[in-house]
């Protein structure tokens, strides 16, 4: 029912069944794992009623697991991506005086099937963050901001030799404006 994809790792199916609504995929190596992807294969949906709280255990100095909310999917929102680097902080790395290989930690993804309402009520891990078109739509505001000012760095007054097309940066400067606002408006606009 339940898959996760770690960054330049094959897709991971098999997990572990704890309980009737609790499920634990272990995590190899995970002290490189920077973000995670949790996901429905669509064999199985939801019921209608309920979806999955997310949760990542990294373990802390002392060797104990810390649980902490990541987020939910859901039948319609059956996949999310989460950015894991800023929970796994377990204090000042010390070098090994010894020489002795580093430790490589084991971390766990657990998905624990609740209620919608439940989930809707719950607060994801401060540190936890999902990725969303939030992060597009910063992405193509600052491509068309360095767009606009490398055009306009070629700006002049003089008259354009011949042959030399010129655009006026007004022309330029409306259709950033126009794409900015239909990109505030629907982040992926352009897909249509």
């Amino acid at each position: 029912m339940f898959a996760i994809l770690v960054a330049g790792r094959l897709v991971q199916t098999e997990c572990t069944q704890v309980s009737e609504t609790q499920f634990l995929f272990d995590v190899q190596d995970a002290d490189s794992v920077n973000h995670v992807a949790v996901f429905l294969t669509g064999l199985q949906p939801f019921p209608d009623t309920h979806g999955g709280a997310v949760y990542f255990s990294w373990p802390d100095p002392s060797g104990a697991a810390r649980w902490q909310l990541l987020g939910h999917i859901s039948n319609n929102k059956p996949s999310a991506i989460f950015k894991l680097s800023s929970l796994k902080k377990s204090g000042e790395d010390i070098a090994n005086p010894f020489g002795a290989a580093p430790a490589h930690h084991l971390a766990q993804i657990g998905i624990s099937v609740e209620p919608l309402d439940q989930l809707a009520a719950q607060v994801p891990a401060g540190g936890a963050a999902v990725s969303t078109s939030d992060t597009f739509t910063e992405f193509a505001n600052k491509t068309l901001e360095s767009l606009f000012n490398y055009a306009s760095s070629f700006a002049s007054t003089a008259t354009p030799s011949a042959g030399e097309a010129t655009l006026p940066l007004s022309v330029l400067q409306n259709w950033y404006m126009t794409f900015r606002r239909r990109l505030e408006q629907n982040p992926l606009f352009w897909r249509t």
